[in-house]
């Protein structure tokens, strides 16, 4: 059997938000039943019929790079896994629903991610600026939002949640997800979460295979400023 191409997806977002259940259940499709801390990076592989019934199918490998660590950790250790950001040609951004904090530290995330070269630390950020959501939607890395822990929010504080993440995805120009990852019928085919899974991978595979310009084929490599109002570093 020959071997499949492949696109790399970085799987983001603070400790704790389920990322490893994320992945476990969309390469496994089975629930992953004792959860534990990312050290470093874990990789696992999915498998995506590309454009699936029309002409140009093609089975193409996902790899899905779990990102362990913190935004607010040391330079150094944010310098170390700058190495996990090389070559990437999608990026998931993962926060718990029911933790407004890790909604808020996915802007870090990405830019950490996307601006990895531009300082030091990996990050740049102008202080009492706003948030240009226009850089993002210049942005040649496909962007995909996914809120976590859905069962656990009161049924009382879901519009108002959902009106939250809504604002999330228009800021990074990104289709939003929200799922139990301890229930796989969220993800189920023909589900519009699922719709919108196969549409992203498809876009990543688009944008690495089938793209005419070679700088949206390894990864975002423009050094452009990303400003915010509120959030800083010290």
């Amino acid at each position: 059997m020959a071997s499949l191409d492949r696109v790399k997806v970085l799987v983001l977002g603070d400790s704790g938000v389920g990322k490893s259940s994320l992945v476990h259940l969309l390469c496994q499709n089975q629930v992953l039943g004792n959860p534990s801390w990312t050290v470093g990076c874990s990789v696992d592989v999915r498998v995506q019929d590309y454009k699936e019934g029309t002409p140009e199918e093609k089975t193409y490998y996902i790899e899905l790079w779990d990102v362990g660590g913190s935004v607010g950790c040391a330079s150094s250790i944010k310098s170390t896994r700058a190495v996990f950001y090389n070559s990437v040609n999608g990026i998931m951004l993962v926060h718990d629903l029911t933790n407004k904090k890790s909604s808020q530290n996915l802007y870090r995330w990405s830019l950490e991610a996307l601006n990895k070269d531009s300082s030091p630390t990996g990050v740049i950020v102008s202080n009492g600026s706003d948030y240009d959501r226009e850089q993002f939607a210049e942005n040649p890395v496909p962007l995909l939002l996914i809120g976590t822990k859905f069962d656990q929010i009161p049924e009382n504080k879901r519009n108002e949640v959902l009106t939250r993440t809504a604002f999330l995805s228009e800021d990074f120009n990104a289709e939003e997800i929200n799922l139990d990852c301890t229930n796989p019928r969220y993800l189920a085919a023909g589900t519009s979460n699922a719709v919108k899974l196969s549409r992203f991978f498809d876009k990543v595979i688009e944008k690495r295979y089938f793209t005419r310009d070679p700088s949206q084929m390894t990864g975002f490599t423009d050094r452009k400023r990303f400003n915010f109002k509120s959030l800083h570093y010290d």
